[in-house]
């Protein structure tokens, strides 16, 4: 029963992200939301038949990624659907290229279509922000990336090591070899030691081909993670230095893994990732000037002879983390009070 001339408490916003479970997704997404499934790896969402049929059921859409498959023409034909079914969309962009793709053609495309309908369009840091402006002509909130871990109890940190991240076989990495030698001889330069980090289960030669001989030989180690995110930020928690290897991609969450823990970051000069972390080493390795192996031996010594960073302040992050999710708040509030409207 309710009091007469008293308002009604609005009814919460249900939101379907793609995807629906991830740790980021989970990390912004504001208290009283109600996350739309299904929980599926690929989602039904970007299947326009279901979007009609569950169009009654959610408030907003909020796109991060999962279209990487899609024909070009076939997302084309979706943002036309949803600008038809008059759903708000929301897009955050994490990568302006993608770096699982051989070029940047098709990725340039999906978000083309996909900044063209969103009402509101999301990223991580300035310099993309600057990026989307220029590529796409839309102005993009920046919202910094939260926490999305934290340091493992009874995980030491080893002064010198230095993690190789090499996750899968990737035309992001077309050299593997020539990445693992020139890192190799930072580390030895600084007096560290090399860990190859296969972040896929197999063998490593298969994986990595040209280093098994370096690993026979001592002059390095090579580690296959265990499954799940635990695993990896272990992983990453065990380092002095970690190494992003790929010579393309906007932004990276292993960097934030590495912040939250206390493991510097040696970085690509591609995509922005010393705006996510200032406290960033940076060497050449992109599409438009190649991999430099100099400057990443250069590197890798220079960061093994800077202190191991502190793991970030959880009550920063903490705070961080509730400001984002205020800012998806408003959003998302934001864009289900116009579609009330109309």
């Amino acid at each position: 029963m309710s009091v007469a001339g008293s308002a009604e408490p609005a009814p919460p916003i249900r939101v379907a992200a793609v995807p629906h479970a991830d740790a980021y997704v989970e990390a912004v997404r504001p208290a009283g939301v109600v996350a739309v499934g299904p929980d599926a790896e690929t989602s039904p969402w970007f299947d326009a038949d279901h979007l009609r049929a569950h169009v009654g059921e959610i408030d907003v859409l909020h796109v991060h990624g999962g279209y990487g498959h899609l024909p070009v023409a076939a997302l084309e034909c979706w943002t036309e659907t949803v600008r038809r079914l008059g759903i708000p969309l929301v897009l955050t962009v994490h990568q302006l290229r993608e770096p699982a793709q051989r070029t940047r053609t098709r990725h340039d495309a999906h978000l083309a279509a996909l900044a063209a309908t969103a009402e509101v369009v999301l990223t991580l840091t300035p310099g993309a922000a600057d990026e989307i402006a220029e590529r796409y002509g839309r102005t993009a909130i920046v919202v910094a990336h939260p926490s999305v871990a934290v340091p493992v109890p009874d995980v030491g940190s080893e002064r010198g090591l230095v993690g190789l991240l090499l996750r899968c076989a990737s035309p992001a990495v077309p050299a593997p070899a020539a990445v693992v030698r020139a890192a190799l001889s930072g580390a030895v330069d600084g007096g560290g030691r090399l860990r190859v980090l296969l972040g896929v289960p197999g063998a490593p030669d298969e994986t990595v081909p040209g280093i098994t001989e370096l690993a026979t030989a001592g002059a390095l180690e090579l580690v296959v993670p265990g499954a799940g995110d635990a695993a990896w930020t272990a992983e990453l928690q065990r380092l002095h230095v970690a190494v992003l290897a790929e010579r393309c991609g906007t932004h990276s969450r292993d960097l934030e893994v590495c912040r939250d823990v206390g493991t510097r970051v040696v970085a690509p000069s591609c995509g922005w990732f010393a705006d996510q972390w200032s406290d960033v080493v940076t060497y050449g390795n992109d599409e438009e000037r190649g991999f430099d192996p100099v400057s990443l031996t250069g590197a890798v010594a220079a960061a093994l002879t800077r202190p191991m960073p502190r793991p970030a302040d959880r009550a920063w992050r903490q705070a961080q983390r509730e400001a984002v999710r205020r800012v998806h708040a408003q959003v998302y509030a934001s864009v289900a009070a116009d579609r009330v409207a109309v």
